[in-house]
């Protein structure tokens, strides 16, 4: 067989190796927790398998070839190889099996929730992947001896072995993180490469059968012997490099989360970037006709040269992203294109100096190179060195420094190891430079990089990537952006798993401050108020008592804060997975009542999932208030397992809280999320706090959540009146109107389709697809059949307003349609309509529609009125297709389950439809949808009706029929007048 055929096999192998690491990530994420100190073991434990494996497998090979030659046979080392990439395939197979009794066990044992329980978990994760990770580590050493024709050889077949076996990995980087996972879920990747590693070791072990040794495969074949000591220096080298580059890898994904969002693309990308250049870096040494003797110290000093220049480009990174993002369209067909320039745009910015940093192995390998017989063992000792060096950048650089040091910091740490690396290789491959140089060289380096300024805090913390289109400060220079303007951050800290920083920021004329986490705002204690406060009210309404409450996220401490003034609470424990978030928890206590001081309050630094799993209290109110599900690692509170887990954790009347967003996600995502929920919970309702942000509710009691005379009383008491009314909400009805879907509209409604798991982490990608595009998003159209019915019915606000019996004081209804309209909730054009039915000429509401912004208000508050006649007059005239269509997305955007539209009236307009017999054809679709609605059959999704619709309405146009003057809402826009 070609040896271009076993370099093929072993791309293959880094193929599979990069999705096995990014999968087994995922599953030990389960067990272990999303927190950096998971993060840290399990990158750990692969690279200290993958270490180990280096030394043993390389040990093994010249083994082999020794017992071979003293049989005067061939060594089997490419049979033996087959088995050992048969055995990590037959692991895979059976790694979704074994988990589950892995996890088992770690619930079982009685280890409490502390640092013990955290030991025996990364001690059963170690049982999973440590094994294979040491497998893998037979590929460099057992090819580099099976496939080198002799010494002269070795070292370009081991270039080409690692260049190939990296350039694989770079392939799965990019597979795995935007594609495998989301099509086959975790088992689905596991099967897969399973399967494939499996063939790869078939294959190899089949060739090994009967492929001889080379004829040349003589140990005395040798070069000429290292001097005393070379070997620990080209050794400590490889550590250093190994250190160094894992440091500078985290910190490049920690800047790219900075400039594009921290989302699984931004991860895969970066990655994919690193591997592709080692790659690069390593063929290169391959195509070498000679290697001098000093090229690895040239090698070195070049890079180091490169990544000190680097310093001080990359604190400007969210800028220059912003820039690239301008140049596309908030379309999802410009996604793959922008991943695509960004990626091309990573690897032109680092591409030269990783590469560099590629080259050095190689280059360590041919000096290292004694004998024939040893090229496996070498190869073993070399890489098992520099991946135990790699295992301390993740460690110490990638963790642990994270405690003291600052981004930039850690950065220059990383920056000073390739300059000491650099000069053990010019003592030991220029000994002419002498100590003296050398010393000087080195001390000149560190004294060069400890006098670079640290990077400007106001670039980092920008957020910018939110800026989707182009401003007036785009093209002028990082120094522009109006984020850089802004005063330096109250606090700020690069902590192991975020970099956190408090803003001061006026926000309607008054100082607020916002906590900023990877540069988006988490919370701000003006604008996001009512969100937070609003989260941990309602909830608390609904149940007998609030005495315990769990939340997840702190942010700015409102929630907790107003959980904590409620009378009847006894405790409220806070899980938050950053110690910068924690730390920065006193600059907020003037706005949520001095959370810190507040002995109900403590606050655990943990991994939520981690927290509530370990958890043996149940709790009245669990409130869930993460950041953005496309944030990696957030997408985990969002699955069914853990809503699940939530649920069996609330008391008999508990009543979990999740919030969610409509802003820069999708319809999809939308959906995806409440199909999620509604398969655990099955009594569902969802608030609107505004025009953006849901509170999806889940009750274990429905009769609580209907009973209104509790739901008052509550609201009556003073510690309830005075949260609520520091938002000027003073009655009930005007918390009621927040009510978007009342309790049990989302379970009647069948949603079908994939849900959120996280063994199938659908949201991660399409949230994280979808924050690129930026685009708004609505709940789904639930207003047919039963789950009208439902919502009619089962409506609070609806249920409130019947004790009036059709005639609702005009202050009451004038207060509550102001406060929908006043924070923009979905119900305020539905309201409004009531209104202008029963009082057309009121004053009042003629000043509330005047002051809504667009100045359509009161002709759509007529049209809507359509929808709430009982009948329509038999002289209707008839319409066009296009008037049909605008009645359509009337329906449909502005339908509200208070104030519940008739299909009926709908099903007129598309029955008036067509002046002529063409123009007839052209509204029979939009019919036969209105008479499914009517029906109370499901019809097809909102969107595929609109699109239908449209496109006939188009049709019927281009025939000559005059176009209605009022043109349909653009898709995502707020649903108030």
């Amino acid at each position: 067989m070609p040896r271009w055929v076993f370099l093929a096999l072993t791309a293959v192998t880094g193929f599979s190796g990069l999705a096995y690491e990014v999968t087994w990530q995922k599953y030990l994420g389960i067990l272990l927790g999303a927190h950096s100190e998971a993060t840290a073991a399990v990158l750990g434990l692969f690279l200290g398998g993958l270490s180990l494996g280096y030394r043993v497998l390389g040990a093994l090979a010249r083994a082999l070839v020794a017992r071979a030659n003293r049989r005067n046979r061939p060594a089997r080392l490419l049979a033996t190889y087959g088995a050992i990439e048969a055995a990590v395939g037959v692991w895979s197979l059976a790694f979704p099996s074994l988990f589950p009794l892995v996890r088992a066990a770690s619930v079982a044992l009685p280890t409490g929730d502390g640092a013990l329980a955290f030991s025996v978990d990364t001690a059963l994760a170690a049982l999973l992947i440590v094994p294979p990770a040491m497998l893998m580590g037979g590929t460099i050493p057992f090819l580099t001896q099976a496939l080198a024709r002799n010494l002269s050889d070795a070292t370009r077949l081991h270039a080409l072995v690692y260049a190939t076996n990296t350039a694989g990995a770079f392939v799965g980087a990019l597979a795995t993180g935007f594609a495998l996972i989301r099509w086959l879920g975790l088992a689905g990747v596991l099967h897969a490469m399973g399967l494939v590693n499996v063939a790869v070791g078939a294959a190899f072990a089949l060739q090994g059968t009967r492929r001889r040794a080379p004829a040349d495969l003589d140990p005395a074949r040798t070069a000429p012997a290292l001097a005393p000591g070379a070997a620990a220096v080209y050794a400590a080298i490889a550590f250093l490099v190994g250190f160094a580059m894992m440091v500078l890898q985290t910190i490049a994904i920690r800047i790219a989360g900075l400039s594009f969002g921290s989302s699984e693309y931004t991860f895969a990308m970066v990655v994919a970037v690193f591997v592709s250049c080692i790659a690069l870096g390593s063929t290169a040494v391959a195509a070498l006709p000679r290697i001098p003797r000093a090229l690895v110290v040239a090698v070195l000093w070049l890079s180091w040269a490169g990544f000190a220049a680097l310093y001080f480009a990359l604190e400007t990174g969210p800028y220059w992203v912003h820039v690239l993002r301008s140049l596309f369209r908030d379309q999802d067909a410009t996604f793959p294109a922008y991943y695509t320039a960004a990626f091309l745009g990573l690897a032109l910015v680092l591409g030269p100096a990783v590469a560099l940093s590629g080259a050095v192995l190689p280059l360590l390998f041919h000096a290292l190179r004694r004998e024939v017989g040893e090229l496996g063992a070498q190869a073993g000792r070399l890489y098992g060195t520099n991946t135990l060096g790699s295992l301390a950048g993740a460690l110490i650089g990638g963790y642990a420094l994270f405690y003291w040091l600052d981004l930039h910091q850690v950065y220059r740490v990383a920056v000073c190891a390739l300059a000491l690396a650099a000069v053990l290789a010019t003592l030991r491959e220029t000994p002419r430079v002498g100590l003296a140089g050398a010393g000087v060289a080195l001390i000149g380096a560190l004294l060069l990089v400890a006098s670079f300024r640290p990077w400007r805090v106001t670039y980092l913390v920008s957020g910018a990537f939110r800026e989707r289109t182009p401003e007036v400060w785009t093209y002028q220079g990082p120094s522009a952006m109006p984020h850089h303007k802004w005063k330096q951050p109250l606090f700020y800290d690069d902590d192991p798993n975020s970099s956190v920083a408090v803003l001061s920021v006026p926000v309607r004329g008054r100082e607020s401050r916002s906590i900023v986490v990877n540069g988006k705002s988490d919370g701000n204690t003006e604008a996001d108020y009512a969100t937070m406060a609003l989260a941990a009210l309602v909830p608390s309404l609904f149940t007998e008592r609030m005495e315990q409450a769990f939340v997840i996220g702190f942010g700015t401490g409102v929630s907790a804060g107003a959980l904590a003034a409620l009378d009847e609470t006894k405790s409220v424990t806070v899980a938050e997975i950053s110690r910068g978030v924690v730390d920065a928890a006193p600059y907020f206590d003037a706005y949520n009542g001095g959370v810190t001081e507040n002995a109900k309050i403590s606050i655990v630094r943990s991994d939520a999932y981690r927290a509530l799993h370990k958890e043996r209290r149940s709790f009245d109110v669990i409130l869930s208030e993460p950041s953005n599900p496309w944030v990696t690692g957030v997408e985990m509170l969002f699955s069914r397992e853990f809503l699940a887990e939530a649920y069996q954790r609330l008391s008999a009347k508990g009543v979990y809280c999740q919030w969610y967003h409509l802003y820069e996600t999708s319809p999809a995502a939308v959906e995806l999320v409440l199909r999620t929920y509604a398969s655990v919970f099955d009594h569902v309702a969802v608030w609107s706090v505004n025009q953006a942000d849901l509170l999806l509710l889940g009750f274990r009691d429905a009769d609580a959540a209907l009973d209104l005379a509790r739901i008052e009383e509550r609201f009556a008491r003073a510690d309830f009146s005075a949260a609520f009314a520091k938002m000027r909400i003073f009655e009930l009805p005007q918390l009621l109107v927040h009510e978007t879907l009342p309790l049990g509209v989302a379970n009647a409604a069948g949603l079908t389709g994939p849900v959120h798991s996280l063994y199938h982490p659908r949201l991660a990608f399409e949230a994280g697809r979808a924050f690129v595009v930026g685009k708004a998003a609505v709940l789904p159209f639930l207003g047919f059949g039963e789950p009208a019915r439902v919502g009619a019915r089962d409506s609070l606000l609806h249920r409130y307003l019947e004790r009036f019996a059709g005639a609702v004081p005009a202050p009451i209804r004038a207060r509550f349609t102001a406060e929908a309209c006043r924070r923009e909730v979905p119900e305020c054009a539905a309201l409004a309509t009531a209104w202008y039915r029963e009082a057309p000429g009121s004053p009042a509401l003629a000043r509330l529609l005047d002051s809504l912004p667009g100045g359509e208000a009161v002709p759509l508050v007529r049209e809507l009125s359509w929808f709430l006649e009982a009948a329509p007059p038999a002289d209707a005239p008839r319409i066009g297709p296009r008037a049909a269509l605008n009645a359509t997305h009337r329906y449909l955007d502005y339908y509200a389950h208070s104030v519940p539209f008739e299909p009926a009236r709908l099903l007129d307009f598309w029955e008036r439809c067509g002046r002529t017999p063409e123009a007839v054809g052209g509204c029979a679709p939009g019919l036969r949808n209105a008479q499914q609605l009517v029906a109370g059959e499901r019809p097809p999704a909102a969107v595929e009706w609109l699109a239908r619709t449209a496109a006939d309405g188009a049709h019927s146009a281009s025939r000559g029929e005059p176009a209605e003057p009022r043109t349909p809402p653009a898709s995502g826009a707020p649903r108030a007048p």
